[in-house]
């Protein structure tokens, strides 16, 4: 296992953009409310987070997530808070948006759920020893725990290997549907907060990306490259589902502050 240059200080970074990825999904997680919407504004989010975004796009994301909280009373009227569960049951339950947050459904060529991100999402997950809970309701290859996976390989040994890994799950999975869903959700959904949470959930993807690149040393690869290597690798598929390690239910996602 290869170390990296200031190991403690990659180890620290990996670690606090792993609970950045889990407050996001724990955001994405269930509709917001009173407590963690104070609990947000009292931990003066977007500006905490461990990664700090440069991106013109990234900002405006910030932006409209700042104004989004300033907007919200203190203490939220129930008008408020239906209207943010109504936005939250219409991205993430009833698909009213046409933006589904599975995988699948944006890389299948019939935009079908449950197809083959799924099983390649669990069988990432089943090399880790981890499986998810009720994935008949909610896919491995659901946002939420491609959130959570991702920050699960961060929090390991910050070797080459395992950073190398969390890019890779970048650039197979996260990144090849979440901007377009995304963009289609913040140009889509009807409130501010969530508009504003989905645009800088692609941002930061994108920018942790392109910091592990920098980490590792290695030139972050196209979208073309991409592509190519998976289409290069289809024919040597793998059975789904198999482990050689015992299963443990993948965390769920939790609040980091």
């Amino acid at each position: 296992m290869s170390a990296l240059p200031q190991e403690s200080l990659v180890s620290r970074l990996a670690r606090a953009i792993a609970e950045d990825l889990r407050l996001l999904a724990c955001l994405h997680n269930r509709e917001i409310d009173s407590s963690t919407l104070a609990s947000l504004r009292s931990g003066a989010f977007p500006d905490h987070l461990a990664l700090v975004l440069e991106g013109e796009p990234a900002r405006a994301a910030m932006d409209l997530l700042r104004s989004a909280l300033s907007q919200i009373e203190p203490e939220p009227s129930p008008e408020t808070l239906e209207q943010l569960a109504v936005d939250y049951a219409a991205i993430y339950l009833n698909h009213t948006l046409r933006a589904a947050p599975n995988e699948s459904v944006w890389i299948d060529e019939e935009e079908l759920a449950m197809q083959a991100p799924m099983f390649e999402v669990r069988e990432w997950m089943a090399r880790h020893g981890l499986t998810v809970e009720n994935w008949r309701v909610r896919p491995e290859d659901h946002l939420v725990h491609e959130l959570e996976f991702l920050a699960f390989i961060l929090e390991s040994e910050p070797s080459s290997e395992a950073l190398a890994e969390a890019a890779d799950f970048l650039d197979r999975h996260l990144l090849r549907w979440v901007p377009d869903f995304s963009r289609r959700v913040a140009a889509r959904c009807e409130t501010q907060f969530y508009a504003g949470l989905n645009a800088l959930t692609g941002c930061y993807l994108d920018e942790a990306r392109d910091l592990l690149a920098e980490i590792v040393g290695e030139p972050r690869p196209t979208p073309e490259d991409i592509e190519a290597r998976i289409a290069a690798e289809q024919p040597a598929e793998t059975s789904h589902g198999k482990a050689e390690v015992p299963l443990r239910y993948l965390p769920g996602a939790s609040p980091s502050w």
